[in-house]
């Protein structure tokens, strides 16, 4: 029965399942004998929220391999398959200089398929070369490309599981294109993207880590997958990726990818090539241009002179505040003025109180304003102006790896919630937790409309309670 469903592999059916060990300073990879793949990635530098060693997957709930028919037309998956290693090492130490794992899927004498995995020192990246040797009689004649069959479960590694399911996804590179990926943040149980031209690489991307499978030369096309709602809480995605790999039977085939399992740290990515730093979303257009070219590269700056990230971000604050004082004090000044003319305002309201007169009141105001020399939306049109910068750091502090449990003040973890206060039971909206940052921010944001008093047209009820009901739905927005 073995022989009738795998044929010339039917040796490679069964067997006793082993595991290699390839490590450097970073990362830690267990290799499987069944299938040949990567059965666990063990990053060395970092923990998850619990203390936990963190591994990216581990576990048979893992897939990597390819698919194909032979030529007797029986469907080959390499992942079910057992391997032999061509060395009797059980344990590679890469720390020093570059090491290699060699495992071979006989198919017959001198026919085989050979996986090669190579680590060098102070490297996440690992290059994979695939050799077929003698497949000619063994590999359909007709296909002219395998399936590159690559799943995953993706363990939660964060204290906060909404931020870490927010911030992943899959990303994907056009061949010699730009980078896209699926939509952030999607609500859909199920999202799935059929891609029918070239591909560069493809990343199954968590919050701060990545798994990323790269090919020297280009995927034919690939399907894509990710499922957000799973029956174990261990998890926060499940993701599916079947990639075309171009294949000649008639030919000596070989195949030079590499994988990347490691942090998404734009400037260990951006070492990598291949735009791979675009892995990080730090949002479109101009708000993405302000993180690139303005916020990181002063945070990077700091980060050479200042080793506690929450004082970074504290002077970094402050610096983007100076900058922007003009604006400030552009719209502090506005809004003093208004509030001087406000008392003219009303006179103006007595003396136009037929809702036929509007026109007239309207005119009479703006013709006070222009004699005052005032800009009704001068005290708007600053704080508008800020509000891209603002974005782009509410883009950049969740997904920086660099605040990943970085300690400041009362916060154990500076790229999550603070928590002073773990309640026993959840409130509606609100959650299970007292963030005392939050707290502080909408008191400060209350106490500053306050003591800035009232403008025209802020004493309506509607326009008051509009402006007292912002800081709340701040509260609400960044509690978590």
């Amino acid at each position: 029965a073995v022989i009738n469903d795998y044929g010339v592999f039917a040796s490679a059916a069964t067997g006793e399942n082993e595991f290699i060990t390839l490590e450097n300073n970073k990362i830690e990879l267990k290799i499987s004998l069944k299938g040949g793949r990567v059965y666990s990635a063990r990053l060395k530098d970092y923990r998850t929220h619990d203390g936990r060693p963190l591994i990216l997957f581990s576990g048979d709930s893992t897939v990597f391999g390819f698919n194909f028919f032979t030529t007797d037309n029986r469907a080959v998956q390499t992942n079910n398959l057992f391997f032999t290693a061509e060395s009797n090492s059980k344990n590679f130490d890469a720390s020093e200089e570059s090491k290699s794992v060699i495992l071979r899927l006989m198919g017959g004498p001198e026919k085989f398929i050979e996986y090669k995995y190579t680590l060098a020192p102070d490297k996440y990246m690992v290059d994979f070369d695939v050799s077929f040797k003698s497949m000619d009689g063994i590999i359909a004649s007709n296909q002219n490309s395998l399936t590159l069959d690559w799943k995953m479960y993706i363990p939660q590694q964060e204290k906060g599981r909404q931020n870490e399911e927010n911030y992943s996804t899959i990303k994907y590179k056009y061949y010699q294109d730009e980078v896209a990926g699926l939509k952030l943040n999607s609500k859909k149980e199920l999202e799935e993207v059929d891609i029918p031209t070239k591909l560069t690489w493809v990343a199954f991307q968590d919050q701060f880590f990545s798994s990323v499978v790269i090919t020297n030369d280009f995927f034919l096309n690939g399907s894509i997958s990710s499922t957000r709602t799973l029956t174990s809480e261990k998890y926060t995605r499940y993701y599916t990726s079947e990639l075309g790999v171009p294949f000649n039977s008639a030919t000596a085939n070989s195949l030079s990818m590499k994988l990347y399992y490691g942090p998404n740290s734009i400037t260990t990515l951006r070492k990598e090539g291949l735009e791979l730093e675009k892995i990080v979303f730090l949002g479109r257009n101009i708000i993405g241009w302000i993180n690139r070219f303005m916020i990181i590269p002063i945070f990077n700056w700091l980060d050479n002179y200042i080793g506690n990230y929450g004082i970074i971000i504290l002077i970094l604050t402050i610096i983007i505040k100076v900058v922007l004082f003009p604006l400030t004090f552009k719209s502090f000044q506005s809004t003093a003025k208004m509030q001087v003319l406000k008392p003219m305002v009303d006179e103006l309201g007595k003396k136009f109180p037929k809702k036929e007169d509007a026109l007239k009141k309207q005119q009479a105001t703006m013709d006070l304003y222009k004699r005052a020399g005032v800009n009704p939306m001068g005290g708007c049109l600053p704080m508008l102006l800020q509000m891209p910068i603002l974005f782009a750091m509410f883009r950049f502090f969740p997904v920086s790896i660099e605040l990943r449990q970085e300690h400041f003040l009362w916060a154990t973890d500076l790229s999550t919630y603070d928590s002073i206060l773990n309640l026993p039971f959840t409130i509606p909206l609100y959650g299970s937790h007292v963030s005392l940052f939050t707290l502080l921010m909408t008191a400060s944001n209350l106490l500053t409309m306050k003591m800035q008093g009232s403008s025209p047209g802020s004493d309506q009820p509607g326009m008051k309670m509009m402006m007292y009901m912002m800081p709340v739905m701040f509260f609400f927005m960044f509690k978590t």
